[in-house]
């Protein structure tokens, strides 16, 4: 098993060398209890394992070579978790050097620098229910709640947070906002804080930041329990460039490419995605957090940066890291059928969603970019000139049905002096709320998934910033308050509404009442599914219509499940408060209208009253 598994791995096939590599408790075959410690440095000599435990002895405890390609081996016996240890070894250069474990599953909290012992195994799990009827969520609501660790509550008592402190207040408030998954920013060990995550040093490494890898199972475990998933971003792009680390792991560019790539546009080290130990390496460290953390999906960042060279389509396909990404979402797909695999991709590059069989990338979902950008570029405009910029909020249906979509608006909205949601809006102070309610209508009412970075719920006009806790006393002001309000009602809709999540890429089950309308600015449409009809309707204007005409498609009685408008989302309560009949005929060709009250900069969802069945009445028998 164990050379199939070197060969897999050699050969850029494998997703388990996590359980070979690295330090792993065992019982050896004397049945003395230890670790085996085993690397992978092909052009390493003179290899030992310094520790806690022999004093940093480099002579107490060498390894073996027990493989021409250079899988370095030894077992020590009586050791216990915690304990801290580096390999040393002599370089290609001659030099010798103290590096961490690149398959550790725990390290050493800032700034200290050595991998850790941990025992992995035998965690107690409670999430089999959730496990066994967990899917990729095609036809089911999705609702994610992206959020920091460390910021979310911030620092108690100058300290992090452990995750199950965190799962502690994140239950009871994901729960109340309706969210239904959770992604977390990247948990893999990285030095420093500025970097969020995405130039990490130990891939399989559990962010020591807020506890160990039991801590990190138990945050997953509980939040399965109580029915909310749980995504993890991860960074395989690129890698920080502390010496101690991955970079020039044996004296070569063991994983960085050897040529002008070398460095990423961010600064780090590229991984060289076209070396197969390098695929084995990033693929199993996914499938380790899959695998042994349940997490449910694995949101690959960058991924435009492995599709192109620096992400510059005119620098050419990068064939190597278009042959991993491949590789990557087909292998784990196969390990985990219901495993979501969700691409962070700016591109256009076609079949980002097309299953691997078909000539795709095989990802679940991709990021909508350009949906965003040209949402946000749309709610920033003066009224006065969104007429001319009408397809900004158009254009996205005509690109939709090309791959799964999920419409973000993430971390990477509300930093470096790009202001937060709200701050891109125009306005006055009123105006920016009105339309931030409206911006999360349009979110939630348009096909896709949807996702949502932590703080937008509460519109704070403050940038996120890593090193500060979430702007909470915000829930003391109304204004504020009633944003979370808003969007917790939107996500229940969501949830409840089949027309809002089911069949979104048939084509006949969104139809435009409204697109054309340019200079009042106003748009409608429909979601359909079976015998259920929703209309959504949008005012980007301050204009106020006390009546308004809307083409429908069907006949029917109408009532208003959704306004933005209403005071307890901090509105002026101009909703339609009764149902409306459909009338025949409407000036935009449709065979069905109706007028209804339209507030200013206000957003409105309208549910067709189906007539309740007709029960049969049986004759009594005589």
């Amino acid at each position: 098993m164990a050379y199939g598994l070197v060969y897999d791995f050699l050969m850029g096939q494998c997703i388990e060398a996590h359980n070979y590599f690295g330090a792993h408790f065992v019982e050896n075959y004397n049945g003395e209890n230890g670790v085996v410690f085993r690397l992978y440095a092909p052009m390493a000599e003179d290899v030992s394992v310094i520790g806690e435990w022999n004093g940093w002895d480099v002579g107490a405890n060498k390894m073996n070579k027990i493989d021409d390609s250079g899988v370095w081996e030894v077992f020590v016996p009586n050791l216990s978790n915690y304990q801290s240890y580096k390999f040393h070894f002599k370089n290609a250069k001659g030099k010798y050097v103290d590096k961490a474990d690149p398959f550790a599953f725990f390290s050493e909290f800032r700034p200290g620098t050595c991998s850790r012992l941990f025992d992995n195994r035998n965690f107690a799990w409670h999430d089999d229910p959730w496990m066994k009827s967990r899917s990729r969520n095609f036809d089911r609501a999705m609702s994610i709640y992206e959020m920091h660790l460390g910021s979310w509550k911030g620092q108690v008592d100058g300290r992090n947070l452990s995750y199950e402190e965190v799962a502690d207040y994140l239950i009871p408030y994901i729960k109340d906002l309706g969210y239904t998954h959770v992604e977390i920013m990247p948990i893999t060990q990285y030095p420093f804080d500025g970097s969020w995550g995405y130039q990490a040093t130990g891939f399989f490494s559990v962010d020591s930041r807020y506890g160990n890898p039991f801590q990190l199972m138990s945050f997953v475990d509980r939040l399965h329990q109580a029915g909310i998933g749980v995504i993890l971003d991860f960074a395989p792009v690129h890698f920080a460039k502390d010496k101690w680390a991955l970079a020039e792991f044996d004296g070569t560019r063991l994983f960085e490419y050897n040529n002008k790539w070398r460095v990423s546009p961010w600064g780090s080290y590229q991984f060289d995605l076209g070396k197969d130990p390098v695929r084995s390496f990033l693929m199993s460290a996914m499938n380790y957090f899959v695998d042994y953390f349940h997490f449910d999906g694995v949101r690959v960042d960058a991924v435009s940066n492995i599709l192109y060279y620096n992400g510059d389509k005119s620098l050419g396909e990068n064939s190597g890291a278009v042959e991993f990404i491949k590789r990557l979402n087909a292998k784990l797909h196969i390990a985990h059928d219901t495993l979501m695999m969700i691409a962070e991709d700016s591109t256009d590059y076609s079949g980002t969603t097309r299953p691997t069989e078909y000539g795709g990338l095989g990802f679940d979902y991709k990021w909508d970019l350009g949906w965003m950008n040209d949402t946000l570029k749309y709610y920033s405009l003066d009224p006065i000139y969104k007429k001319y910029d009408h397809n900004k909020l158009t254009f996205s249906m005509a690109y939709f049905y090309s791959d799964n979509f999920m419409l973000p608006f993430s971390h990477d909205e509300v930093v470096h002096g790009k202001g937060t949601i709200i701050n891109k809006l125009w306005g006055d102070y009123d105006n920016k709320f009105n339309l931030l309610r409206n911006l999360y209508t349009y979110q939630f009412a348009h096909p896709g998934k949807k996702l949502n970075f932590m703080g937008n719920e509460l519109g704070s006009f403050d940038e996120w910033n890593e090193n500060k806790s979430l702007p909470w006393v915000l829930k003391s002001f109304p204004k504020h308050d009633s944003v979370s309000r808003c969007v917790r009602d939107l996500n229940l809709i969501y949830r409840n509404e089949k027309a809002m999540y089911l069949d979104e890429h048939n084509p006949n089950a969104f139809r435009w009442l409204m697109v054309d309308n340019a200079d009042q600015s106003v748009f409608a449409f429909q979601r359909k599914v079976g015998d259920d009809v929703l209309v959504f309707v949008f005012n980007m204007t301050p204009n106020y219509y006390e009546y308004i005409r809307i083409p429908l498609l069907e006949d029917g009685t109408y009532k208003e499940i959704f306004n933005s408008d209403k005071d307890v989302y901090g509105g002026n309560n101009q909703y339609n408060g009764l149902p409306l009949k459909a009338g025949e005929g409407s000036f935009e060709g449709l065979p069905y209208h109706f007028d209804i009250k339209l507030a200013s900069l206000g957003a409105c969802i309208f549910k067709k009253e189906n007539p309740a069945p007709v029960k049969e009445v049986k004759k009594a028998k005589k």
